[in-house]
């Protein structure tokens, strides 16, 4: 959760709110007094186990749309469910659980669904020496969230942003005039406490940033040969992340090269949400 400290929430949700509900819901306001109270239940609709994340945001949610809510019962975070099963059941004004029912189901269907992509890479390569991490292809607004999302999933966190570490990438090459240049301008104007990784696109560039005394080397898009003969080339303790395509199927045998690190923007960028549906009870 501490990652999440660096995301006002609920401005966010307000946000969220905001745009969903407009000047109000015309429906709820038709149908319900004010004072009507009931139950509402949570379950997965998926037909395979997922991985419950973010089940904090519902209470938030019903809590700004004037639901009064009392949780009777919310799934541990990281908690694996199959179809059918219950994630959240929770008491309160039902005008306010069915506007904010939308906004809630949104935020936690999608970490779900990236804890359970997650979870999916961490456990194709159980046993290697490689850690699964994500990327800052992200939402705009939402990473905080998703990054916890992977951390929840059993994977590990990249930097947050431009200012979480040194990543020469291969734009930053080119303005600098090659490799050997880039990291020398780094090393002259960053604190000595950083660990500077470098992009290498080919296994000459590979040589030169070793050369050079780089800590970590990311390999953009090679092949498992390519990846396999960068090992051998960059010995420890120098750090090599492969990113570019990683798929299900292919990580494993990525991990079996000997890198330390497989970056997979998928986690974020193109992850399937995880199916939830809430029904509700009302107290007469």
């Amino acid at each position: 959760m501490e990652i999440l400290r660096q995301l006002d929430l609920t401005s966010l949700i307000r946000n969220a709110l905001a745009e969903d509900i407009g000047q109000g819901d015309l429906t709820t306001a038709a149908i319900l007094d004010t004072d009507h109270r009931g139950r509402a239940e949570i379950t997965v609709k998926d037909r395979n186990e997922v991985v419950f994340c973010g089940g904090f945001m519902f209470e938030k949610v019903f809590t700004l749309t004037g639901a009064e809510p009392r949780i009777i019962s919310l799934a541990p975070e990281g908690a694996i469910l199959p179809q059918r099963a219950t994630a959240l059941e929770v008491e309160g004004r039902l005008a306010g659980l069915l506007i904010g029912e939308r906004v809630a189901l949104n935020f936690v269907q999608l970490m779900s669904g990236i804890a359970t992509a997650t979870r999916q890479y961490v456990n194709a390569i159980a046993g290697s020496r490689a850690r699964i991490v994500d990327t800052r292809k992200t939402h705009p607004g939402l990473r905080a969230l998703e990054k916890y999302a992977v951390r929840c999933g059993g994977g590990h966190n990249h930097r947050f942003g431009l200012d979480g570490g040194i990543l020469i990438k291969e734009n930053h090459i080119a303005a600098a005039g090659g490799v050997r240049p880039a990291l020398e301008r780094v090393r002259t104007r960053v604190p000595h406490t950083f660990r500077i990784e470098i992009e290498c696109e080919t296994l000459a560039q590979v040589r030169e940033a070793v050369a050079a005394g780089v800590d970590s080397i990311l390999l953009d898009n090679m092949s498992l040969e390519q990846m396999r003969e960068a090992r051998r080339i960059a010995e420890e303790p120098i750090l090599l992340e492969a990113s570019g395509g990683v798929t299900l199927e292919s990580v494993r045998a990525i991990a079996e090269t000997g890198v330390d690190l497989i970056s997979v923007g998928a986690l974020t960028h193109s992850v399937k949400a995880a199916d939830l549906s809430m029904r509700i009870e009302v107290y007469h």
